[in-house]
């Protein structure tokens, strides 16, 4: 099956529009995109028109979804984030997980991509996760998944998200592998690099017994994990401060109230995943009671109103981030959500999916980028130290 045959796109839970932007970018065209959001909506229009986007519950606009060769959608992220009440499927946000599983049965688009937080693969020993891979298995779909950072994809942001690739173009029962370079796969192994071939050898995954790792493939109900140190394209490191505008109005600024915090705070200056830490609350580990400094990058940005006030240490004043700044930390154009106001664009950029992370999924399917493993031999491999935990074959559980 040819990825030069991938023309259109349908958007689910669009949002902004992160992946459609990284679909125009790519030459795609995108036929139909819904949201329930009405701000997201507003943003949504005035950046492509009225044409695509369909307003509302995507329970009741299933009938209006058209035949497409790419399905996208980062489906409700609450229902798992580390931010939100972390019900998972009990959440009925994450319910609408089974709207995404209908319309790929029904549509049977060639590839899919979905988007999700890191907590999906490790809540409840991901029992969340299993549900979602065996639910897309289940059609026919290969799938991949890699839990990528948009710090090695050039934004000075801390924010890992987990990308799920689906595909119907699985060749002579062998694994189609586009998310991990042949660096990253070597860089872990050890003498298994059959249990990675044989697909036939992966735990089934009703069997599953554990968090899955940030990397992994599943098939007709099967899958095999681990956990890639290496992420060989990461692109060289920026800091907050390259993202900063120059010149913020005073609305921003919180100097006075921040010194005042600062006396019942402890200095820290400290980084934590690449976050600058200047000084935290006494007695208090939240991340809202936080000044962070700029020569890191920024902490995970949210919908959370809370976090949207957090202080920053810019030369000799302390301030919030901008929403434009928020926009560039995200990877949209500085005026991408100027149809709402300033309030309102916070949440709405904070709960995007930066369209730089699609475009590298994207990228590998049309360029038909297929990772090789037949030059490697098993003495290059250091993938799996616990291979008895992924495999299912001889004996091994």
């Amino acid at each position: 099956m040819s990825s030069k045959a991938i023309k259109t796109t349908v958007e689910l839970f669009a949002g902004i529009g992160g992946f459609r932007l990284a679909a125009a970018q790519k030459g795609l065209q995108t036929l139909w995109a819904n949201d329930i959001c009405p701000k997201a909506c507003q943003v949504y229009r005035s950046q492509f028109g009225d044409a695509e986007i369909s307003e509302g519950d995507l329970r009741e606009l299933t009938h209006e979804i058209p035949s497409h060769d790419l399905l996208t959608a980062g489906f409700p992220c609450q229902p798992f984030s580390s931010a939100g009440q972390k019900r998972g499927f009990r959440d009925p946000r994450g319910l609408l997980f089974s709207v995404i599983v209908e319309v790929l049965r029904t549509h049977r688009p060639r590839y899919f991509i979905l988007e999700n937080v890191k907590r999906l693969l490790l809540m409840e020993k991901g029992i969340h996760f299993a549900t979602v891979l065996s639910a897309l298995t289940e059609l026919d779909y290969h799938i991949e998944w890699r839990l990528v950072n948009t710090r090695h994809f050039g934004l000075a942001q801390n924010r890992e998200r987990v990308l799920i690739l689906g595909s119907l173009d699985v060749k002579d029962n062998y694994p189609t592998i586009r998310l991990a370079e042949s660096a990253d796969i070597c860089e872990g192994l050890e003498n298994n690099f059959r249990w990675l071939t044989d697909m036939s050898s992966w735990l089934e995954i009703e069997k599953h017994h554990r968090k899955f790792g940030n990397w992994g493939l599943a098939f007709h109900q099967r899958f095999f994990t681990s956990n890639l140190e290496c992420f060989s394209e990461a692109k060289p490191s920026v800091t907050l401060r390259s993202v900063l505008q120059s010149a913020v109005d005073s609305t921003f600024d919180f100097t006075e109230s921040t010194l005042q915090r600062l006396e019942e705070s402890t200095r820290i200056n400290r980084f934590l995943d690449g976050v600058q830490l200047l000084y935290n609350q006494k007695r208090g580990a939240r991340m809202g009671y936080t000044v962070f400094g700029i020569d890191g990058i920024a902490p995970t940005l949210t919908a959370a109103t809370s976090r949207h006030y957090e202080r920053y240490k810019v030369g000799d004043r302390y301030r919030r981030l901008t929403n434009i700044e928020y926009a560039r930390l995200q990877g949209f154009p500085d005026d991408h959500c100027s149809a709402v106001s300033i309030y309102n664009q916070y949440a709405l950029y904070g709960n995007a999916v930066p369209p730089v992370l699609v475009g590298w999924v994207l990228d590998k399917i049309l360029q038909n980028r297929v990772t090789s493993l037949e030059n490697v031999t098993g003495q290059q491999l250091h993938l799996f130290q616990e291979p008895m935990i992924y495999a299912d074959k001889g004996g091994i559980t």
